[in-house]
């Protein structure tokens, strides 16, 4: 077996991700992981945030053109610095930090592709600040970098469900026009083969309509008219998918019980229950590109920077799959 590191890029530097982190690294979960955790950020920050949290880590610095995973251990925080200074570690998001995270991306991306690592998390990034309007989401972001366009498919994981909008981050009246057949075959065919292929499972699939109760008073119904025969195709192909179903009676307990992911056509169709359901207790993966992305499933937080008070659960969540998946 080939101990594979696992690779994290920290993201956005007014954040409460560096707090997690130090809270991961003690969890005892986190220290029987024998696959070496690599952190791309700033020395600067990372020493200015540990003294001001309080945490007393020692520093491993990692070139990043010459390291081998298997000479390297978690006694240390294994850091790739990716020099920035910042006079504010605890200051404000603003677009001074643009240049700084997506110096820390290209350096993932070089990493991951050189080393063909599996998987990447990366802490929660402000889209306002880095994107610009230029991408939805970083789901789309990472897949323009990879040349996975239109590939790409968010998936919410959690180990009891998981669930996966078609379309991401837009606004509701754009949403219409980005639901078709094909893109919902797509969809449903890439998650299916993730846990097929990677999870080694087979899974039950249930997708939600479109319209409230799967009905309209309008002459054309999406619901008859797209989602139905992409089911029924999917169904053909062998794939154990079903539905469309009212987003308000699916995620009803008894229903839960009956598939592993539920597929909504919009943002807040799934993500808003799933996070009633579990809180931070998931992840977010990103399929389709040439490697995993995962990030916790919470955002920067600002209002809770500096008070050494956020739940760590998530990023442990991402850091024990990526374990699981690195390894081979």
């Amino acid at each position: 077996m080939i101990t594979k590191p696992i690779l994290i890029v920290a993201g956005e530097p007014y954040s409460i991700f560096l707090e997690i982190f130090f809270k991961s690294l003690k969890e005892k979960k986190i220290k029987k992981i024998k696959n070496p955790i690599i952190l791309i950020c700033s020395k600067d920050l990372l020493t200015k945030q540990m003294k001001k949290l309080k945490y007393n880590f020692l520093i491993r610095n990692i070139n990043k053109d010459n390291f081998h995973a298997n000479k390297l251990n978690n006694q240390k925080i294994n850091l790739i610095d990716v020099n920035f200074k910042f006079k504010k570690p605890f200051d404000k998001i603003t677009i001074k930090s643009k240049t700084y995270i997506e110096n820390c991306i290209i350096v993932a991306l070089d990493i991951i592709k050189k080393e063909k690592i599996k998987m990447l998390i990366n802490g929660p990034i402000s889209k306002t600040h880095f994107l610009q309007k230029k991408f939805p989401g970083m789901t789309e972001y990472f897949a323009k970098k990879t040349s996975s366009k239109g590939k790409e498919v968010m998936l919410i994981f959690n180990k009891e469900l998981a669930v996966s909008p078609v379309t991401t981050h837009l606004p509701l009246k754009k949403i219409f026009k980005k639901i078709t057949k094909n893109k919902i075959i797509r969809h449903v065919n890439v998650i299916n083969d993730f846990y097929k292929y990677n999870l080694k499972k087979k899974i039950k699939i249930g997708i939600t309509g479109l319209n409230p109760h799967c009905e309209t008073t309008d002459q054309y119904s999406e619901d008859e008219k797209i989602l139905k025969p992409a089911v029924n195709k999917l169904k053909n192909k062998g794939i154990k998918a079903q539905g469309p179903y009212a987003a308000d009676t699916i995620f009803i307990k008894n229903n839960l019980k009956k598939y592993d992911v539920i597929v909504g056509m919009y943002h807040d169709q799934v993500l808003t229950p799933i996070k009633t359901l579990y809180g931070f207790n998931a992840i977010n993966i990103t399929l389709g590109l040439p490697f995993l992305r995962v990030t916790p499933d919470h955002g920067t937080n600002n209002k809770m920077i500096g008070k050494n008070l956020s739940s760590p659960t998530s990023l442990i969540e991402a850091i024990l799959f990526s374990k699981n998946i690195s390894d081979y």
